[in-house]
C-alpha cells in the first residue's frame, strides 16, 4: 500500500529506503505480465490511464521510462479488484485507498452485486469511469425529470435537438441525466439547446472515431477480446473528453490574451 508523501524531499527518502532494501523496479511490460495472471483483460493503456487518474505514481528514469515497485503493482491490483468485484468508480477507489493508507477501515459493497441506483443517485459520478462495468439499468421519463430537476417542456426541446434520446430498448440511461443537468447549467449563461448542436455533432464524430478503433475487436469470437473492446472504448472516450477540454482552454487563452 502506498503511503502519502509529504513532498519531494520525503519522496526521495522513501525511494532511497526502498532501494536500500533491495526492492526491484519493474518496467510497465513486466507489470502487465504480473497483472495478467489475475486480470487477463488489462492492457498497458489501462495502466497508463490509471496513472493519469492518479491511482498509481511510478517513478521515471532520466529518459522518461516508467519504473514500478512491488507496492505499485499491488496498488494496481487493488484498484482492478475493486473495479471488477465491486464495480466502484475510480473516485471512490481513490478515497478507499487513501483511507486504508491512513489506517482506517473501509466498507465495500457486496462482491459482484449489480447496482440499481434510485432516481436520486442518477447523475455524474453515479456510474463507472472508463474500463469499469456498466449495468443495463434504465429509467423512465418521470425518473429522468426528477433526477435532473427539469420540466417536460424542456425535455421535449432537448429531444427535438437530439441532445437526449431514449435507447432502442426503452428508457434513459445515467448519461441522459448528466446531459440534462449540463444543459440546464449552460442555460444559466444564456446558451440555449439550439446553440449546443455543434457540441452534439462533435460528440458524434468522436464516437465514430472510437468505433473505428474498437469495431474489429467487438467482432472477435473471443469473449475477453470483446470485453477489451468495451474497456478500450471507454478509455478512448475519456481521453477525447480530456483533449476537448484542453483544446477549449487553449483556445480561450489565445483569444483572451
Amino acid at each position: 500500500m502506498r503511503t502519502p508523501t509529504g513532498g519531494a524531499g520525503h519522496g526521495t527518502a522513501t525511494a532511497a529506503e526502498r532501494l536500500s532494501a533491495g526492492e526491484r523496479l519493474m518496467s510497465i511490460g513486466t507489470v502487465l505480465g504480473q497483472l495478467r495472471d489475475e486480470f487477463p483483460e488489462v492492457t498497458i493503456s489501462k495502466i497508463r490511464f490509471l496513472e493519469a487518474e492518479g491511482l498509481v505514481e511510478p517513478r521515471r528514469t532520466p529518459s522518461g521510462y516508467r519504473k514500478f515497485t512491488p507496492a505499485d503493482v499491488e496498488r494496481l491490483a487493488q484498484v482492478l479488484r475493486m473495479q471488477r468485484d465491486h464495480y466502484l468508480p475510480l473516485k471512490v477507489i481513490r478515497e478507499h485507498l487513501d483511507a486504508l493508507a491512513r489506517g482506517e477501515q473501509i466498507q465495500l459493497p457486496a462482491q459482484g452485486a449489480a447496482r440499481e441506483p434510485s432516481a436520486e443517485a442518477w447523475g455524474p459520478g453515479a456510474w463507472e469511469t472508463p474500463g469499469e462495468r456498466r449495468t443495463a439499468a434504465r429509467m423512465g421519463r418521470a425518473e429522468l425529470l426528477a433526477a435532473a430537476g427539469a420540466g417536460e417542456e424542456q425535455l421535449v426541446e432537448w429531444e427535438s435537438y437530439g441532445l437526449i434520446g431514449q435507447h432502442v430498448d426503452g428508457g434513459y440511461d445515467a448519461e441522459s441525466v448528466t446531459v440534462a443537468r449540463l444543459v440546464l447549467d449552460l442555460g444559466r449563461f444564456g446558451l440555449e439547446p439550439r446553440h449546443l448542436r455543434p457540441m452534439k455533432a462533435a460528440a458524434e464524430r468522436d464516437a465514430g472515431l472510437v468505433e473505428q478503433v474498437v469495431a474489429p475487436l467487438r467482432r472477435h469470437r473471443n469473449p475477453q477480446t470483446r470485453a477489451h473492446a468495451e474497456a478500450t472504448a471507454k478509455e478512448l472516450a475519456s481521453l477525447s473528453v480530456r483533449l476537448h477540454a484542453a483544446l477549449v482552454q487553449t483556445a480561450l487563452g489565445v483569444r483572451i490574451s
